[in-house]
């Protein structure tokens, strides 16, 4: 899947130039952490193609999001991002004949990324967890550093819980 076609597609905008260079900094360091989890853990038996894409796309949806402190000037509601990620995918594939298998899965990883997944959307295959586990260890606002598993832990408290939960079991797993 060539996923920097569909970033290109919706970044291609100057004004856009900003935000296109943080997402592609944001989405590279979340790949590199879920492969890393995918070498380290052969046993998961993860698709890799898939991981690469899903971390390279799963932020698209931001340019559609209202959050100016890091150059998005969308109307969504910023927690809507994966949504509109999906949705975006959607319509990329929309016209095509030759939609690649994998297009389906990234939109569910795009879905289902945020916190440790919303009400409904909760990441199930093996690929939408890492990647969604790997994202929360880089911010867009501090892009210069990857967090600790105790930063990544408190920027979930805003989802309760019960996300707090799954995240440290996700850590004890692929840690």
């Amino acid at each position: 899947m060539n996923y920097n076609v569909i970033i290109d597609h919706y970044y291609s905008a100057e004004e856009d130039r900003q935000l296109k260079d943080l997402l592609l900094l944001h989405s590279r360091q979340v790949c590199e952490l879920a492969l890393d989890v995918c070498n380290r853990h052969p046993e998961l038996n993860a698709d890799k193609e898939l991981i690469e894409a899903g971390a390279m796309l799963h932020d698209i949806g931001i340019i559609r999001c209202n959050a100016p402190s890091i150059y998005c000037h969308g109307t969504e509601p910023y927690i809507r991002h994966g949504l509109m990620g999906a949705e975006m995918i959607s319509l990329f594939y929309e016209a095509q004949t030759d939609v690649p298998p994998l297009a389906e899965k990234v939109k569910r990883i795009c879905a289902r990324h945020t916190g440790t997944g919303l009400p409904g959307l909760e990441p199930e295959t093996t690929e939408e967890i890492i990647v969604c586990y790997a994202d929360k260890f880089f911010s867009k606002t501090h892009p210069e550093r990857q967090k600790t598993f105790e930063e990544a832990m408190h920027s979930l408290e805003k989802f309760g819980e019960k996300g707090l939960v799954i995240f440290s079991k996700w850590h004890e797993k692929f840690k």
